[in-house]
């Protein structure tokens, strides 16, 4: 249930991509961080996941933590007596001010990279891997630019909110997370070999990850990292909804001389050959039991197993260059859907996109099996899990169906940002996710 991919060349379409341009190079700049000022073990209890991936109750125990948890700025409280529902905004504003004048926050005195490793074991595997990510400010371009390539749909809702927060705090409260081309690992070796004038390790107590975040100000790294990284592209893997929703916020201010602090946002950058570029399935649990066995009968080949021995079949599957899933049932006993003949299935996934697109996995599932089959479409009619445990217990205690899934590889992703497609929303999960609250920039603190 997870894959450290290597990456092989990538296999593009033989029409051109719908998007094509001048060639415009990525532009990073070191920044003058905000980080936290206390010692490790506040700072692991100040710290949290990416806004989008905390429920209400999560973010209820994070913010008990500590009086200054991060979640205070990203996801701010709505109150009963609140006047409008825009306050909250305001409220992540007024704190952030107030943490830096009483100094729990403090400004960097230098523009500086931060060089950020996480070493972590995938869940239920045993398999322990570390992953290094450059935290720099990119310039946001347009998806035309060919640039910074997404690969994933958004929904305006998620982006109303966090341009809202964005316009309030005027700071990217968290990083989003991209990967570089890199086969030689050239940026990637000076990213790891760079020398830090400044660390902090913490380890998370829900998943013993430990983190090491470490300053880099030394002027010739700086620069060889700039020059190196203007070459390369950039893929979103986590973020879409706030890359662009800094694009937007740049967008509405016009044309400009020169750069302005609009321009930047905060990412962390991997390289994509990079070993620890960990992907874990995202499996979907229906809302209510449909009657699917016979209707899958046309593309599968469908065969009993027990619930438990479902994502081991389907992942032996995979690795044979086969797309199959694991349909998780009452009592105990599901199925293995395993496609028969992809080509014939393809053809009869309807609506635009790539054969790219509509061979992967989730494409078939939700163009082929939700949308034809069953008729569902839209996003209220599952739920989502990384955990293969959960979906069998969701299986189980709501009587109904889950579908286990293989995940999509790094170059399935990057094939589709390359033809200008876009996965559905919750197709990729990138484990471990980057944590809140190691470093924050604000526009204030911009240097032209």
């Amino acid at each position: 249930s997870f894959l450290a991919p290597t990456v092989p060349p990538v296999r593009l379409r033989d029409t051109p991509p719908r998007v094509t341009c001048q060639t415009i190079m990525a532009t990073l700049r070191p920044f003058r961080g905000t980080r936290f000022n206390v010692d490790a073990e506040r700072l692991a209890r100040i710290v949290a996941p990416p806004y989008d991936v905390i429920s209400p109750e999560q973010r209820e125990g994070y913010a008990a933590q500590d009086d200054h948890s991060v979640v205070l700025l990203t996801l701010p409280e709505q109150n009963e007596d609140d006047r409008s529902k825009f306050i909250k905004y305001a409220r992540s504003a007024s704190r952030l001010e107030e943490w830096k004048r009483e100094g729990t926050l403090h400004v960097e005195d230098v523009p500086s990279f931060y060089r950020y490793t996480q070493s972590f074991e995938v869940p239920g595997t045993g398999h322990t891997f570390t992953r290094t990510k450059l935290v720099a400010t990119i310039k946001v371009e347009p998806y035309a630019n060919q640039v910074v390539l997404p690969h994933e749909q958004t929904f305006p809702k998620h982006k109303e909110d966090r341009k809202r927060i964005l316009e309030a705090t005027r700071s990217h409260l968290e990083c989003i997370f991209g990967l570089y081309e890199d086969d030689d690992q050239s940026l990637h070796n000076l990213v790891v070999n760079a020398p830090a004038d400044d660390s902090q390790t913490i380890t998370t107590e829900e998943d013993g990850i430990v983190h090491i975040f470490e300053r880099i100000s030394d002027e010739a790294a700086i620069n060889a990292i700039v020059e190196e990284a203007a070459e390369k592209k950039v893929w979103i893997a986590d973020g879409h909804h706030r890359y662009e929703t800094a694009l937007s916020f740049r967008e509405d201010l016009g044309e400009k001389d020169g750069l302005i602090p609009e321009d930047f946002m905060m990412m962390a950058l991997c390289s994509i050959s990079d070993p620890g570029l960990v992907l874990l399935p995202t499996h979907r649990i229906l809302k209510k039991m449909p009657m699917l066995k016979a209707l899958l009968a046309e593309h599968f080949d469908v065969t009993p197993a027990s619930n438990n021995q479902l994502m081991a079949t389907i992942e032996q599957i995979n690795s044979e260059g086969k797309r199959a899933f694991g349909v998780a049932m009452p009592g105990g006993q599901g199925v293995v859907a395993q496609v028969r003949d992809l080509d014939a299935l393809v053809a009869e996934i309807a609506g635009p996109g790539s054969e790219d697109l509509k061979r992967l996995d989730v494409s078939i599932l939700h163009g082929y099996i939700f949308a034809k089959l069953l008729g569902l479409t839209g996003l209220d009619f599952f739920s989502y899990t990384r955990i293969e445990r959960e979906a069998l217990q969701a299986a189980e205690e709501q009587e109904t169906i889950a579908f286990l899934m293989n995940p999509p590889t790094v170059d399935d992703m990057r094939t589709i940002a390359l033809g200008g497609d876009f996965m559905p929303q919750k197709s990729t999960y990138y484990y471990p996710k980057l944590l809140s609250g190691m470093v924050i920039w604000s526009l204030k603190d911009f240097q032209a």
